[in-house]
């Protein structure tokens, strides 16, 4: 545990990178980003620039080849004060990215490692209509045609970036040529209609609609269609097991995705417990800062402890891969999932009680704890529900499979 309690000299210059990045580049953004709800495209390329995106790709594809605690302490200091900055250093650095490094072909690798690099966030497509916390019920199919290529169509909602991220992980079931299931594959589709190569093969790629969201503006939460998208045989991410177990497998980079989101919940949290924690010492109400009042301490004094008891368990589950990264190495599941539990139920109760700190001022759009609160509502709910996450840690303490379903 020692090398989670004590940062290395690296860790502290990388964390120290990012913290100055958001001061001096997120911040003067953050309203625009909020009452535009566009997504930041010059954010991400500046990220970009700066080194963040790559934080976790080998050397090899030109990353920094750092571990996923290193990316943690990123997307904690950028999530302070913007949870979407914070979000698309998650998805350029865990999720998808990890499952195309760990399980693709050198190609893909390639590919992937260069869009991230020039600054783009990938979405992961898995979550349908009726395909929600239990993905297995998906019904988007990939038909295998006589020349080894797929035939995708279907329909994928709630989707971080979709129709802004060009490198695009689907998720369908599988059928070959002769229409028999094979499981549950990823195609690599790449979203750029501009590129007369891939062009026509993504045409029935289609944003339906966007959703208007409570928190977390600027990212778009898309619903997408697939008509016949075709995906070439060197565009299937397989893992060792192929397609009929290859699913659990691709499945695991979202213990990394999950780490990654309750460490933006954390950053959330952080960012106001800092500003109650400030407006308390100078804001006077009676003759004295509001800071001397014990009901105000031991909120703040809780607030702290939920704080430092969710950092403990988010950087012990982050640590868990590893300081090196190695290919299919993912952070503990059992880990992972206790850590996304605690820091984003935590996330909710302190930036809640942050705004009660303000009063009337937290409730008005001129100070931040109102959109903390929204942005922290969500992560309760994306990645894994509180609820689901919880049959996974009681499946894992227990050592047993549960079935959910009757």
């Amino acid at each position: 545990m020692n090398r989670v309690a004590r940062k290395s000299a690296e860790q502290l210059e990388l964390q120290n990178r990012a913290r100055n990045f958001a001061e001096n580049v997120i911040v003067p953004r953050v309203q625009e980003i909020e009452d535009s709800a566009q997504y930041p495209a010059d954010i991400a390329s500046a990220l970009a620039r700066e080194g963040l995106l790559g934080i976790t790709l080998v050397k090899e594809y030109g990353g920094l080849g750092r571990s996923y605690l290193d990316a943690v302490l990123v997307v904690e200091e950028l999530a302070k004060v913007s949870a979407i900055a914070g979000r698309i250093v998650i998805e350029a650095n865990m999720g998808a990215i990890s499952a195309i490094m760990s399980y693709g072909i050198h190609e893909q690798k390639k590919l992937a490692s260069q869009l991230i690099l020039d600054g783009d966030k990938p979405a992961i497509l898995i979550t349908e209509p009726e395909a929600g916390s239990c993905a297995t019920n998906m019904t988007t199919r990939a038909d295998e045609n006589p020349d080894g290529s797929y035939r995708i169509n279907g329909k994928k909602i709630w989707i971080s970036g979709g129709g802004v991220s060009k490198l695009n992980l689907v998720f369908a079931r599988v059928y070959d040529k002769e229409g028999k299931e094979q499981g549950i594959g990823g195609f690599i589709v790449v979203n750029d209609p501009s590129n007369p190569k891939i062009a026509e093969r993504i045409s029935g790629f289609k944003v339906e609609r966007l959703e208007s969201t409570l928190g977390l503006r600027g990212m778009p939460e898309a619903e997408i269609s697939l008509e016949n998208v075709i995906a070439l045989p060197k565009d299937v991410l397989k893992t060792p097991n192929g397609f009929s177990r290859g699913f659990s497998d691709l499945m695991n980079a979202y213990n990394a995705q999950r780490v990654g989101a309750a460490s933006c919940a954390l950053g959330i949290a952080q960012g106001a417990y800092e500003a109650a924690l400030a407006y308390s010492k100078s804001r006077v109400q009676f003759g004295r800062p509001i800071c001397e009042f014990q009901g105000l301490q031991w909120m703040l004094a809780d607030m702290s402890i939920q704080i430092e008891a969710a950092r403990a368990l988010v950087y012990k589950a982050a640590a868990s891969a590893g300081d090196d990264w190695e290919a299919g190495v993912f952070p503990d599941a059992l880990q992972a999932a206790q850590a996304k539990i605690f820091a984003d139920e935590m996330a909710i109760k302190v930036t809640n009680d942050a705004l009660q700190i303000y009063g009337a001022a937290g409730y008005s759009k001129s100070n931040p704890l109102e959109r903390y609160l929204r942005d922290a509502r969500m992560f309760a709910i994306g990645g894994g529900t509180a609820q689901v996450l919880r049959n996974l840690v009681a499946a894992k303490i227990l050592h047993r499979k549960f079935k959910q379903t009757v």
